[in-house]
């Protein structure tokens, strides 16, 4: 038996479909809830920014990570394993490749 597949009406506006930038992701959490703070650090920039704060309940947790996982393996089945560098323990040790001039 096929499983029923449920179908919203969602709406996207344009500046939302635009989308934020993000390359590092800070998730804490509480007995009641997941807090994902989505930075966005840039080179020369003394102090990163949070772009966007997603609250998430520990059930929608669970969903995003199995949805994650499952995107991930479908996108390494496609174009290879992603390689994962290595995570820095501090925001300065981020290396950003060679410094330019103007």
């Amino acid at each position: 038996m096929a499983e029923d597949q449920k179908h919203f009406n969602i709406e996207l506006d344009e500046v939302t479909a635009e989308g934020t930038y993000s390359n590092l992701a800070i998730i804490n959490h509480s007995n009641t809830e997941f807090v994902v703070d989505f930075v966005n650090i840039m080179p020369g920039v003394p102090k990163a920014k949070v772009k966007s704060r997603i609250i998430l309940t520990p059930q929608h947790a669970k969903r995003l990570l199995n949805a994650l996982s499952e995107n991930i393996q479908r996108f390494e089945a496609a174009n290879g394993v992603i390689k994962e560098g290595e995570v820095p323990h501090n925001l300065s040790s981020i290396n950003f490749g060679p410094k330019g001039e103007a």
